[in-house]
């Protein structure tokens, strides 16, 4: 039994890898792959490897052309902090009632932050102010 388990057994050893002197070209030797060598093929290497410019609105994202970022105006920032401190509160005691980080609260009161009108409503019901519309820049 154990022999005919033996005749179909492989003992051969498996190598992984590149095999010594296996080249792209087909069989040709390196030498043939060269400039004016008759019946050689010249290869352009970085063709296949070119990166695609896409469509040109994917360019303007990637500029800078842009320009700045709009923040939150300085006077809504000295509003939100003089409510704030009209109230009695810390800036944590504020995020906490209107469910925002702290660091929000700092951003918007040191005029970093970028305007998001839901943050400012919440805000404008937390601390019984107006910040947006007409009203607000009015007053």
């Amino acid at each position: 039994m154990s022999k005919v388990l033996d005749d179909r057994q492989d003992w051969k050893p498996v190598i992984i890898g590149k095999k010594k002197g296996a080249s792209r070209g087909g069989g040709r030797p390196p030498a043939a792959a060269g400039v004016g060598v008759p019946g050689a093929v010249a290869v352009s290497k970085g063709a296949g490897n070119r990166q695609r410019a896409g469509p040109d609105n994917y360019r303007a994202l990637d500029s800078d052309e842009a320009g700045p970022v709009k923040t939150v105006e300085l006077s809504l920032s000295r509003k939100i902090q003089q409510a704030r401190q009209d109230k009695k509160m810390t800036q944590k005691e504020l995020a906490t009632m209107v469910n925002e980080q702290q660091r929000v609260i700092q951003d918007y009161e040191s005029g970093r932050a970028v305007p998001n009108n839901q943050v400012l409503g919440k805000l404008e019901r937390a601390l019984g102010v107006k910040l947006r519309g007409k009203a607000a820049r009015a007053a």
